[in-house]
């Protein structure tokens, strides 16, 4: 059974940074992503990853803040995240996808989740 081991996140004020990593030794993935939940609300697209790392989408309302990356040599991802503000708090959590089918942006893309990290920024 592969598992997506996260690390990162945690608390931090608006304007400051966090930096989120996802690893999964000993497997290849095609996309890989981040996905969000906050309190109330649906799962929603963060940020992904196409496998050669050359192709990135992010959702309208992190895009200049924040960056995606991939080392297909560690197979690992991450999420550095800049300018943070309180609507970005939410539990983040990385997926993978063995697939080759289905958009990158799209949950059922993915077959392997991590086990998700908290993030807070407070105002």
């Amino acid at each position: 059974q592969v598992q997506l081991v996260q690390s990162g996140g945690g608390s931090v004020q608006a304007g400051g940074s966090l930096r989120l990593s996802c690893a999964a030794p000993g497997r290849t993935f095609t996309a890989m992503a981040w996905f969000r939940q906050a309190p109330g609300k649906e799962r929603e697209i963060v940020a992904a990853i196409s496998p050669s790392g050359h192709s990135t989408n992010y959702a309208d309302s992190v895009k200049g803040r924040f960056t995606i990356a991939r080392d297909n040599a560690k197979n690992t991802v991450t999420l550095q995240m800049d300018s943070l503000t309180p609507e970005d708090t939410a539990i983040y959590y990385c997926a993978a996808s063995t697939r080759f089918a289905g958009a990158m942006t799209t949950a059922g893309r993915y077959n392997y989740w991590g086990q998700g990290t908290q993030v807070t920024v407070s105002s």
